[in-house]
């Protein structure tokens, strides 16, 4: 997890002082990981801490108070969970959000900075790595968020739609949606998402980072077709098509007969989804996210598990 400075300034833009609420510290069992964090507004609240009793009560009190809290989940709060953890909640408004130009470190705390904060610091750039959240003494260093994939989603028709659904949460992923007009895409999507009309979308494929990822979703054999021709030309990270294994295999044909080799044609993954999953939107998009997030975790590219589907409609 990571402080997801885009969305604390975006609340504080729509509702003024909002309180953030981060886990510091695990002990033990705890529903959620270090890092994790909620945004408190008056009359509403945005992400999760893991739910329940610590939840309910950490955004109860989250504008009134500052600071590190320890929180013993069972004889505390009732929960079942047999650990403790320690929140560090703190108020943002327009002047005293952080300035995260330059930066890729969130570090706060009281005092002078300690000197194991300091060498984590110098640790880290050395490596060129960010460090985890963690706490240090009376110090809360956190990564910025910043996206690690570049993820274009061809086609904004009902797979299509489900899997921005699932995935435009996640701060991993930086999403740009592609469809042939602008009343293909929702009367409001969500904001983080770069949402981009395109009568011949095939002209948009050379606006994509040569690393993105691409899921392949549209409503036209035609356009899929003409996609991956103009990915395996362009580049990509990854590219996975919607469709059947026949499909599949009249799309390797004619992309042969397009010029392009077999193992360069491999390279794209059909079907996508997971089959034991079904056939419906939502749990192709739920498949679908859950190999990207493998994939991220593991950083060893994606293995595809397979979904035989009729193209997106």
């Amino acid at each position: 997890m990571s402080f997801d400075l885009a969305a604390l300034t975006a609340a504080v833009a729509a509702h003024g002082t909002v309180a953030r609420v981060v886990i510091a510290e695990v002990a033990g069992s705890s529903p959620r990981e270090v890092g994790a964090s909620l945004l408190v507004w008056r009359g509403g609240q945005s992400g999760t801490i893991g739910g329940g009793a610590l939840e309910f009560a950490a955004a109860a009190r989250a504008l009134n108070v500052s600071g590190f809290s320890r929180h013993a989940l069972g004889p505390d709060l009732g929960q079942c969970c047999g650990g403790a953890v320690t929140l560090l909640t703190e108020q943002y408004t327009a002047d005293t959000l952080p300035d995260g130009r330059g930066q890729t470190l969130v570090i706060r705390g009281d005092g002078s900075m300690p000197l194991a904060v300091k060498r984590l610091i110098d640790r880290a750039r050395a490596q060129g790595q960010r460090p985890a959240p963690q706490r240090l003494q009376s110090w809360m260093i956190e990564p910025i968020t910043t996206p690690q994939t570049h993820l274009w989603i061809w086609g904004a028709g009902h797979v299509g739609r489900a899997v921005v659904d699932v995935l435009h949460p996640l701060p991993v992923f930086a999403l740009t949606w592609i469809d042939t007009a602008p009343d293909r895409f929702p009367a409001a999507p969500p904001p983080c998402v770069t949402c981009l009309p395109a009568t011949d979308p095939v002209r948009a494929v050379s606006l994509a980072p040569k690393t993105a990822h691409h899921l392949i979703l549209t409503y036209s054999h035609e356009i899929d077709l003409a996609l991956c021709h103009a990915l395996l030309s362009h580049g990509f990270g990854f590219a996975g098509l919607i469709g059947s294994d026949t499909k599949w295999a009249r799309f390797r044909s004619r992309l042969r007969n397009l010029g392009h080799s077999d193992a360069e044609i491999f390279r794209i993954c059909c079907p996508i989804g997971q089959k034991s999953l079904g056939k419906h939107p939502q749990a192709i998009a739920v498949g679908v996210a859950a190999t990207l997030l493998n994939s991220q975790n593991t950083k060893d590219g994606a293995t595809w598990m397979t979904h035989s589907s009729a193209s997106e409609a």
